[in-house]
């Protein structure tokens, strides 16, 4: 397991986390694509408003001269399966945040984070081999953030020490809590009704970009 959210199978690297390129994220200029970012620039945050991002990695989704194994097989929402308002590709182990009453019932908030491949076979969402190439963006703050996509998703972004932690082994400190995939799917199951339904919170717009003196 490499850091950053990529992954080795078999000599080839490949990334199980991050958001594919054409994502475009709420920013203190609009609406921009992820991989249009740079270090510095101000994204739209869940709790804190607008906070620059710190770094920024590149990955291929899969780069091995076989066929892209099934453990990178993006994961492909349906337009409307989760009130996403596009059809949305992620890589498995992306957080994706949800919310309903079923998560408030249970841990006492309406919002949980969820990897996306624990969503497989919910309201026809299922994993994908990829068509060709895909590129992954792996943007990271000075603490865990939630940003949000035009799409209406919000996904989870961590910290550089959350990243550095995550590859010493260590579970980091943060403040948000990403659910295990037998955990996110039992939870999917026993209230399915209620997370098929617009389970994720409607984006806000962007800030209006300014003229810069």
């Amino acid at each position: 397991m490499t850091g950053g959210g990529g992954a080795y199978d078999g000599g080839a690297p490949g990334a199980r986390r991050g958001l594919v390129t054409g994502t475009r994220l709420a920013t203190a200029m609009g609406w921009r694509p992820v991989e249009a970012l740079a270090v510095g620039d101000k994204v739209l945050t869940f709790d804190a408003g607008l906070q620059p991002v710190t770094g920024i990695t590149r990955l291929s989704l899969w780069s091995g001269p076989a066929p892209c194994p099934k453990r990178f097989w993006p994961v492909s929402v349906p337009a409307g399966a989760l009130g996403n308002r596009e059809a949305l590709h992620i890589p498995p182990y992306q957080p994706i945040m949800l919310e309903s009453d079923a998560a408030e019932e249970v841990f006492g908030d309406p919002f949980v984070l969820v990897p996306a491949v624990a969503l497989d076979g919910c309201r026809g969402i299922t994993r994908t081999p990829p068509n060709g190439p895909v590129e992954v963006v792996i943007l990271t703050f000075a603490e865990d953030q939630v940003i949000f996509s035009d799409s209406g998703a919000l996904f989870f972004a961590p910290s550089s020490q959350d990243l550095l932690a995550r590859a010493a082994g260590e579970d980091g400190d943060s403040v948000y809590s990403v659910l295990s995939v037998d955990m996110a799917r039992a939870l999917l199951h026993q209230f399915q009704a209620d997370f098929s339904s617009a389970c994720i919170a409607p984006a806000p717009e962007p800030p209006a970009r300014t003229a810069v003196a």
